[in-house]
């Protein structure tokens, strides 16, 4: 499908918008076409899934794994679909008038300009999609974080897209940062303005809201200054401290998603776009967590993310269910305990066996078994994820299991070096000879 007519946008691995800073989805559009009714030549693009966004329309075609934009400052008008006795046989049309540049690139600023009609099939909402589009473009965020994007300059005054012309209309005056006293100032006003923030987004649940995007992004400031720091003092920190940092920096990771799936958002696609956000979102943690990680812990992180746009768990189950459905990088997995547990589709049951069983040959492990906490510090997994793994082992007969009042032990299974015509041979040598070296060793 050709739509290099339009700039390209990236997509995450699950096929969600790569969304740039301070942008929210704002709608989601199943079997949507884009048509350039006036010019024959550009080939329309059928069939996608339309995202708006604060910022932008993204039209993605989901077979391919392919995106393409329209920013929405340059859409100079959007014309609602009509009301007639004739469009009721007919799709409803949004036309949208986009300025072209002057080698013909729709969507870039020029001194022409291009009618793009969307083109809205199945049960979709037209009114709504166009209503949420128009508070958009009368809104204008962009401009706003435009604004917002002034720099400070070295002599203490404030320079942004229009400081280089010289002198403006404005009065300000330069407040120079000189010596120890000018950076402590700085340093003051920096952590005023982030209690003031924060003041501000607790007061009430529409405070919050409305401040979720600031609070994400100021997440993301502290955990890079604590990256940085923790690498710079690294020689002169001791344990506690940097164990502290670890710990402050794995809980900013997952203290905010500034635009969470919701079901105003994406209606009808309210399951699939929550399937896609999640293994997008469990990433980061599979990473942490040794390639695999238990659905409730997912349940508690996801949630904590997503703020005030709670799910149920069985929404999350629901989304997981989709992933069979979907090309993503993870999968759902259910061990024969009925613990569910999210992986990487990357992830190799043969390696963790060989793992278990190399633990499982070590002259204490002859003697003394390997318990589930022993695994969990090979493995790098939750004991939990680990026990289930050793069970796992042991229904493949290449452990054996010994439960006492201590609890679980595996040991490596000798069963296999024992000759079934001839029961009282004693080998001397392989795994039953290691085996006898490592318990006399020991006794």
């Amino acid at each position: 499908m050709n739509g290099n007519w339009l700039p390209q946008a990236p997509l995450t691995a699950s096929g969600r918008p790569v969304l740039q800073p301070g942008e929210v989805e704002r709608s989601l559009q199943s079997s949507v076409d884009l048509e350039a009714e006036e010019n024959p030549r550009l080939t329309p693009l059928r069939s996608g899934l339309l995202a708006l966004t604060t910022h932008r329309l993204i039209w993605i075609d989901e077979s391919s794994n392919s995106g393409y934009a329209i920013f929405l400052a340059n859409v100079i008008h959007a014309y609602p679909p009509k009301k007639s006795i004739r469009s009721m046989f007919h799709s409803p049309r949004i036309r949208l008038q986009v300025s072209v540049s002057a080698e013909g690139r729709i969507g870039e600023k020029g001194s022409t300009s291009e009618m793009i009609t969307i083109v809205i099939r199945g049960k979709n909402d037209p009114d709504a999609f166009f209503s949420k589009l128009w508070d958009a473009l009368r809104s204008r965020p962009w401009e706003v974080e435009e604004k917002n994007g002034e720099v400070t300059s070295v002599d203490g005054g404030v320079s942004g897209p229009g400081s280089r012309d010289g002198p403006s209309n404005s009065v300000w005056i330069a407040m120079p940062v000189v010596g120890v006293s000018g950076i402590l100032r700085k340093e003051q006003e920096i952590w005023e303005s982030t209690d003031k923030s924060l003041q501000e987004a607790f007061q009430d649940l529409n405070a919050l809201m409305s401040k979720a995007k600031e609070m994400v992004s100021l997440a993301e400031k502290m955990r890079l200054k604590l990256l940085s720091g923790s690498s710079a003092h690294a020689n002169v920190a001791n344990d506690e401290e940097l164990g502290s940092n670890q710990e402050m920096q794995d809980w900013l990771l997952s203290v905010g998603i500034a635009s969470p799936v919701t079901k105003d958002s994406a209606g009808a696609l309210y399951h699939q776009q929550l399937s896609r956000q999640l293994a997008d979102f469990v990433q980061r943690p599979l990473e942490r967590s040794g390639g695999m990680i238990a659905v409730i812990d997912i349940y508690c992180l996801f949630n904590r993310a997503r703020g005030t746009e709670l799910i149920s768990p069985e929404d999350l189950l629901q989304a997981c269910a989709l992933w069979d459905k979907l090309d993503v990088p993870v999968m759902l997995r259910k061990f024969d305990s009925g613990v569910m547990v999210i992986q990487n589709k990357t992830h190799s049951d043969e390696e963790i066996f060989t793992r278990l069983k190399s633990l499982a040959l070590k002259p204490n492990a002859l003697r003394m078994g390997v318990s589930p906490s022993d695994a969990a510090i090979i493995l790098g997994i939750a004991p939990a994820l680990a026990k289930e793994h050793l069970l796992t082992a042991e229904s493949k007969g290449l452990l054996c299991r010994d439960v006492s009042p201590e609890g679980f032990r595996f040991y490596v299974n000798l069963f296999e070096e024992i000759d079934p015509t001839n029961t009282h041979l004693v080998k001397h040598h392989g795994l039953f000879e290691a085996w006898v070296s490592a318990a006399s060793v020991f006794g």
